[in-house]
């Protein structure tokens, strides 16, 4: 039987969650335009008696957002993979040196070359095929529109109370 969907806590018993991705349970106790805010909100909850393992974080009206940090370029790409590459070559150069410590530098100077002279190779031809099909640096990004904080209802109402306690003190900056 395979447990690739278990979720286990720290001390390796099952907890009382769904098992497989399921729609989340729970009535509304606030609503949040930011993860931070949403976050804070929580935060506050266990900062009291109430369980927080009744609480889920549901984003609402999810968006994969693409933010491009720059245009690719021949040096862009030697660059990131020499320095990748050298680092990698430099730590298996001195893994190796560690288990024969009677070979001095050499292995340092062989792992440091050829992480350097494969990845170099791999980057530029990696760039070289998919030229024309993206030409630029991007990182990704999943974000909701916003965010709401369900609670089970044998403590939907308590939760509401507690929440609105914080917005009201917030209000008043205290």
């Amino acid at each position: 039987m395979t447990t690739a969907f278990t979720q286990q806590n720290t001390i390796g018993q099952q907890q009382a969650r769904p098992q497989l991705p399921t729609l989340p349970t729970g009535w509304p106790i606030g609503s949040y335009e930011s993860y931070e805010q949403a976050q804070r909100a929580v935060d506050h909850l266990a900062g009291t008696d109430f369980p927080v393992t009744d609480v889920t974080i549901v984003g609402v009206e999810p968006m994969l957002v693409e933010r491009i940090a720059g245009k690719m370029s021949w040096g862009k790409v030697l660059g990131s993979a020499a320095t990748s590459g050298a680092m990698f070559g430099l730590f298996l150069g001195l893994v190796l040196s560690l288990l024969n410590p009677g070979a001095g530098l050499v292995p340092i100077v062989i792992g440091l070359v050829a992480g350097l002279g494969f990845n170099l190779l791999f980057g530029a031809l990696g760039y070289a095929v998919n030229r024309n099909k993206r030409g630029f640096i991007s990182q990704s990004q999943l974000v909701a529109r916003r965010y709401d904080v369900l609670s089970q209802p044998r403590n939907a109402e308590k939760g509401r109370a507690l929440l609105a306690d914080l917005a009201a003190r917030s209000a008043f900056g205290h």
